[in-house]
């Protein structure tokens, strides 16, 4: 026999409009897999004031040409005068530079007007580093861009239709990749400036273009394969969706966080390629302005006048370490199963 149990008259009342159960309650908005990848990317502190480092330097670098018209007027009188900052009287900032072992004013012994300063110096040539450094960040920055378009173009194209098309094409796909994979960046840049005599920009940008894609195409395939089975991509090749409709609507949005973390690491590897090219004198040439070639005039005088080639380094070292820490910021905040615990 089945034990009865005495409830409460009021065990089964209706709830009132104006209660509200706690089991309803809704603990935290609904969001979008971009908003809530925002929200974490803003919770890692480090990647979000990354993030504005680099937002607030492009900004500097592309309004250069109306803030800093003229990089390249030279004075020989003003030549590699120091830091000189209106109001500051901090040693390395205030117009002294010390001589036969005393500091001395660099502007009046250089019969500088009391209302002209430059704020990080002059070169060898009488050239304000300042300007120099807007318009060579400005430069290292547009060929990172101008590089990464090219990668994402070829690098993204060429993973998914490997993967896509699968078998025979795809060994021979990635047989090329590993064959471009093997040819060193700087040997694709001296014969670039056998035909580009003048150097400059563009045989940069297509060195790294002809050889950074790579990486851009096997992660792209990688995560291509692992997509191309899934049911949704079935569904929709069931329903008569050609190739072309499937990549754009499904397989480039899941690959967009891919997509999204690649570009912020390539974008620094070109930067620091072609600081190195410019630096060892066969990337940008004189007297156009880029931070490699900023560096290497400034370590001619290295050992009387360091600042020369610290502020170019400086520079160039803030936008490497910022860019790197943002793309491992994105990398979790796209997929928190990488995050760090």
């Amino acid at each position: 026999m089945e034990e009865k149990v005495n409830l409460p008259k009021d065990a089964f009342q209706p709830v009132s409009k104006g209660e509200r159960l706690d089991d309803e309650k809704i603990t935290a908005p609904s969001r979008t897999f971009l908003q809530d990848a925002w929200r974490r990317l803003r919770e890692n502190k480090a990647a979000f004031i990354s993030m504005w480092i680099l937002i607030i330097v492009a900004i500097f670098a592309f309004t250069s040409p109306i803030t800093a018209p003229h990089p390249n007027n030279s004075n020989p009188d003003y030549a590699n005068l120091p830091a000189k900052v209106p109001g500051v009287n901090i040693n390395g900032f205030n117009g002294t530079i010390v001589q036969g072992g005393e500091r001395i004013d660099a502007y009046k012994a250089n019969k500088v007007p009391s209302d002209k300063y430059f704020y990080l110096g002059t070169d060898y040539l009488g050239r304000s580093l300042a300007q120099r450094i807007l318009h060579g960040t400005m430069i290292s920055l547009l060929i990172g861009v101008f590089a990464t378009i090219i990668d994402l173009l070829i690098g993204v194209g060429y993973g998914i239709f490997s993967a896509w098309k699968g078998g025979k094409i795809d060994i021979f796909m990635q047989r090329i990749i590993e064959i471009m994979s093997s040819v060193p960046n700087i040997v694709i840049m001296v014969l670039l400036l056998l035909v580009f005599k003048n150097g400059g920009i563009l045989p940069i940008v297509l060195a790294i273009a002809i050889n950074e894609w790579t990486t851009m195409a096997r992660l792209t395939r990688a995560q291509t394969l692992s997509l191309k089975n899934q049911e949704y991509i079935l569904a929709a090749q069931s329903l008569g969706e050609s190739p072309w409709k499937i990549s754009v609507k499904h397989l480039l949005p899941n690959l967009s966080s891919v997509i999204i973390i690649q570009t912020m690491f390539t974008i620094p590897t070109a930067i620091f390629f072609e600081a190195f090219l410019s630096y060892i004198g066969i990337g940008i040439q004189a007297p156009t302005a880029s931070l490699g070639t900023l560096i290497n005039d400034g370590q001619r005088n290295f050992q009387f006048l360091p600042f020369q080639m610290w502020y170019p380094a400086i520079v160039l070292a803030i936008i490497m370490i910022a860019f790197n820490i943002l793309a491992d910021g994105l990398r979790d905040a796209f997929d928190p199963r990488t995050a760090r615990r």
